[in-house]
């Protein structure tokens, strides 16, 4: 898989999953821009350290016509966009009888309005180009719904459609549109999560082991090369079995 040339955004690029797919497209020759709401020094110094180029844009991804102005920059910055990874997502869990309009209007502004608004202002770029890849980051549990998850699985449910239908709507300008729904990944909260809240989230795993952030990345990575150019409108899960 090669991307060298090609700028990739990345939207909750500054830890996490969003930093492990930012670093591994750039190992695999991408410029990367980042767009979080808070720095990300550690991740833009190991794509720097590949040699690649590497720009932080602070930004709140629920906001439309700062999405606009963020990408305006990146353009300006790197001269065009080629790949664009919706990664960036919240969670404010509460079950649904004691569930709060703000959480619920939180979690749908950010994790699906979001993702959005930043498909609506790189389409014009890809449609012009006749190119681009864009990945969305979703869910197993946008998939088979999660107890005191209403907000969170909605959204992630809402990505679904929004990635079949764009896929749909950017096919004939040679635009790639896919999601990929991770199961459990094991992140710091899991690693310092309960004995008996791990043990049961094992069980649902048919590989009986917590994803690592890098098979998310790797998946993306597969998705914004040309490796993947016949595959549109699909949605990958990455979780071990979790999901059958």
């Amino acid at each position: 898989m090669d991307l060298t040339g090609k700028t990739a955004v990345v939207t909750g690029g500054s830890q996490g999953i969003g930093a492990a797919i930012a670093i591994t497209l750039a190992e695999l020759g991408a410029n990367i821009a980042i767009i979080d709401r808070k720095e990300a020094d550690e991740t833009l110094s190991d794509i720097k350290k590949l040699g690649r180029k590497a720009c932080m844009f602070i930004a709140d991804i629920s906001n439309f016509k700062e999405a606009q102005l963020t990408v305006d920059a990146i353009v300006k910055e790197f001269g065009s966009v080629d790949i664009l990874v919706n990664n960036a997502g919240i969670n404010q869990d509460g079950v649904i009888w004691k569930m709060t309009e703000e959480q619920w209007d939180n979690v749908i502004s950010v994790n699906l309005k979001g993702y959005f608004n930043y498909i609506r202002a790189v389409s014009p770029i890809f449609r012009e180009q006749k190119s681009g890849k864009i990945i969305n980051i979703t869910s197993i549990n946008g998939l088979r719904g999660k107890f005191g998850q209403s907000n969170y699985a909605a959204s992630k449910a809402g990505i679904v459609g929004l990635t079949k239908t764009v896929a749909k709507e950017l096919g004939k300008y040679n635009v790639n549109v896919n999601a990929v729904a991770p199961g459990l990944i094991e992140t710091e909260m899991m690693k310092n999560a309960d004995d008996v809240v791990r043990e049961a989230a094992m069980g649902e795993i048919v590989l009986g082991r917590f994803g690592q952030a890098k098979d998310i990345a790797n998946t993306v990575a597969f998705l914004a090369s040309e490796l993947s150019r016949h595959i549109t409108g699909e949605v990958i899960k990455v979780d071990g079995g979790q999901y059958i």
